[in-house]
C-alpha cells in the first residue's frame, strides 16, 4: 500500500481530529456533569437505541453560523444535537438526540437545520423518526432565527404525521416552544425525575400567579402521565425509556404504505381459554379487571398498555393475535364502571386515528354503561369529546372487530364500534345488554304509571324480568344482523383470529376531499 504523502497525511490527521472533538460536544467536564445528574449523553441514548455499528452520523461539523455567540470558541461541532440514521432490530430509523452538554441542548438555526435535514430524508424514504429530547428551548442568543427553527420543525412534525411514526423521549428538560414538537408526534416517553414539560416554568407561575411550584409538579413524568395525559409512557429511567421506544417499533410499520411486521409468537391461534367465563361477573355492576380479558385472547406476553395511569376508565394499547399487531381499546369496569368520559373519549380517539393511519385492525371490547353522568362533564364538552371518539370509530378504514362482553347501553353502544358505523365483525358473549339503558331505568320509564298503582316490589321485579328477556341481551341485535355472532367466552381468541384472518385485507375507500372536520 502506497504511503500517503505529507498533506494528505495532514489533511487526514486533521479529519481524525475534528471527528474525535466532536464526539466530545460541550467537553469532558459538561459531559460529567451530565452523569451526575443521572443523565446519559446524547451519543450514549444513541448507542442504546440503535443496533451496533448501525449508526450513520449526518451534520457532525455544522456549526453556528451565529456572530453572537461571542467568540470562535464558542462555536462547538454539532452545534448542540446528534443526527442520523441507523437501524433498531434491523430496520431503518431516523433519529437526533439533544445534546445538553452544548448550549445546554438549547435550539439554534443550524441545530434547526439539521433536524429538519433529518426529517425531510426520513419522509422521503418512509421511516420512522425517533426524537430524543434534552434542552434548555430556545438559543436566546439567536434571537428570532431560533424561534423561526422551532417552527421549521413543527411543521415538518404535521407533514410527516400520519405518514411515518415519529416517537419522542423526553430525558431532560422540554420548556416553552420546545414542548410543541413533542405533543405533535405519535408517543411520548418520560423519564420519572429527570424529564419535564411546560409552557411557562415555576419562576413565570410565580410572578404571574403568586403560586410556588417545583419542577417536578409543575410537568414532571408523574404529572403527564397521570393529570394532563400528556405522556403515554411512564419511564423510571432512560434505559426503560429506551427499551420501550424499540418495543412501540416492534409494533408498527415503517410508514403509511405498509402493514405492520408480524412477529410470530408462539401462541396457539386455536388457544381456548375457559377462565374468561368467571372473569366477568354476571352481575352487570360488580367490578372487574378487562385487562383480564384482554391478555387471555391476545397472543402471550403481547400486550402492551398505552398511558394507563390517565383516563383509566378505558385501556387501550398494542397486542398481537396469532403474530400480527393489532391495536385495542376496551372499557375499564374498574374505573367508573368503564363509562366514557372526557379523557377517555379523547384518549381512545387519539390511539384509534394512529392505528388506522398505519394499518393496524381495532379490537374494541366494550362493557360500557354509557357516558359519564353530571354538570362537570357537561361543562368540559363531553359532547364534543365524545363526537371526537365516534369520529375516530367512523373514520377508521381498517379492520374493525368488537366483543360485547356484558353491556352496551345507549350511544356508547353506537359508538364503541357497532355494525353501525361499519365495524366488519361484531360479537357478544350471552351475558352481553344490549339497550337504550339499564333494566332498572327502562322499566320505571316504561312503565311508570303501573309501578305507581301497584307499589309493590314484586310487580318492579316482574317487570323487570319481562325487561331482561325480551331486550336486555344480545339476541334481539343478532336477530338483526347487529350482531354477527354470539359466542362462549372461551371461544373468544379463536373466533378474532378467524376474524382478523377474514378481514385482513380490507380495502375501503371513503369519499374524496382535503380532510374532515374532527370536532376538536
Amino acid at each position: 500500500m502506497k504511503e500517503l504523502d505529507s498533506v494528505s497525511k495532514k489533511k487526514i490527521d486533521r479529519l481524525r481530529e475534528l471527528r474525535e472533538r466532536s464526539l466530545l460536544g460541550g467537553g469532558r467536564d459538561r459531559i460529567d456533569e451530565q452523569h451526575r445528574k443521572g443523565k446519559l449523553t446524547a451519543r450514549e441514548r444513541l448507542d442504546l437505541l440503535l443496533d451496533p455499528g448501525s449508526f450513520v452520523e449526518l451534520d457532525r461539523f455544522a456549526m453556528s453560523q451565529s456572530g453572537e455567540l461571542g467568540s470562535a470558541d464558542k462555536r462547538i461541532l454539532g452545534d448542540g444535537v446528534v443526527t442520523g440514521h441507523g437501524r433498531v432490530d434491523g430496520r431503518l430509523v431516523f433519529v437526533f438526540a439533544h445534546d445538553f452538554t452544548v448550549f445546554g441542548g438549547s435550539l439554534g438555526e443550524t441545530f434547526a437545520l439539521k433536524v429538519c435535514k433529518m426529517m425531510d430524508q426520513a419522509l422521503k424514504v418512509g421511516a420512522p423518526v425517533i426524537g430524543l429530547n434534552d434542552s434548555g428551548g430556545a438559543r436566546i442568543q439567536e434571537g428570532v432565527v431560533s424561534l423561526g427553527g422551532y417552527a421549521e420543525i413543527f411543521h415538518r412534525n404535521v407533514l410527516a404525521s400520519g405518514v411515518v411514526p415519529q416517537i419522542s423521549a423526553i430525558m431532560g428538560p422540554c420548556a416553552g416552544g420546545a414542548v410543541y414538537s413533542p405533543a405533535l408526534t405519535d408517543f411520548v416517553i418520560m423519564v420519572d425525575k429527570t424529564s419535564y414539560m411546560f409552557i411557562t416554568g415555576p419562576d413565570v407561575v410565580k410572578s404571574v400567579l403568586n403560586e410556588e411550584v417545583t419542577f417536578e409538579g409543575l410537568g414532571g413524568a408523574a404529572v403527564h402521565s397521570q393529570t394532563s395525559g400528556v405522556s403515554h409512557f411512564f419511564a423510571q429511567d432512560e434505559s426503560t425509556a429506551i427499551q420501550l421506544i424499540k418495543t412501540v417499533l416492534s409494533y408498527i410499520p415503517q410508514n403509511n404504505l405498509e402493514d405492520p411486521p408480524v412477529l410470530k409468537t408462539g401462541d396457539d391461534p386455536n388457544r381456548m381459554d375457559y377462565e374468561l367465563s368467571s372473569i366477568v361477573p354476571s352481575d352487570r355492576d360488580k367490578p372487574y379487571d378487562v385487562r383480564d380479558v384482554i391478555t387471555r385472547v391476545a397472543d402471550i406476553g403481547s400486550f402492551l398498555e398505552i398511558q394507563p395511569q390517565w383516563a383509566p376508565n378505558i385501556v387501550v394499547g398494542f397486542g398481537r393475535l396469532d403474530g400480527r399487531s393489532i391495536g385495542i381499546v376496551a372499557n375499564q369496569p374498574k374505573h367508573y364502571a368503564g363509562a366514557l368520559d372526557n379523557n377517555s373519549s379523547i384518549k381512545a380517539a387519539r390511539f384509534i386515528r394512529f392505528c388506522d393511519a398505519f394499518n393496524i385492525p381495532i379490537v374494541t371490547f366494550v362493557d360500557v354503561p354509557g357516558f359519564l353522568p353530571g354538570v362537570d362533564q357537561e361543562h368540559s364538552g363531553i359532547i364534543r369529546n365524545g363526537s371526537k371518539l365516534l369520529y375516530a370509530y367512523c373514520e377508521a378504514t381498517v379492520p374493525k372487530l368488537t366483543v360485547i362482553l356484558r353491556k352496551a347501553y345507549g350511544g356508547a353502544y353506537d359508538v364503541l364500534g357497532s355494525k353501525h358505523i361499519r365495524a366488519d365483525y361484531n360479537f357478544a358473549w350471552p351475558t352481553a345488554e344490549i339497550a337504550v339503558m339499564g333494566p332498572e331505568g327502562a322499566v320505571k320509564i316504561i312503565y311508570r304509571k303501573e309501578i305507581a298503582k301497584a307499589k309493590d316490589q314484586a310487580v318492579v321485579d316482574k317487570l323487570l324480568q319481562e325487561y331482561r328477556e325480551k331486550f336486555a341481551n344480545p339476541y334481539v341485535a343478532a336477530e338483526r344482523g347487529y350482531i354477527d355472532d354470539v359466542i362462549e367466552p372461551q371461544e373468544t381468541r379463536p373466533v378474532l383470529v378467524k376474524a382478523l384472518d377474514a378481514s385482513f385485507n380490507k380495502r375501503e375507500s371513503t369519499p374524496p376531499k382535503k380532510h374532515g372536520n374532527i370536532p376538536l
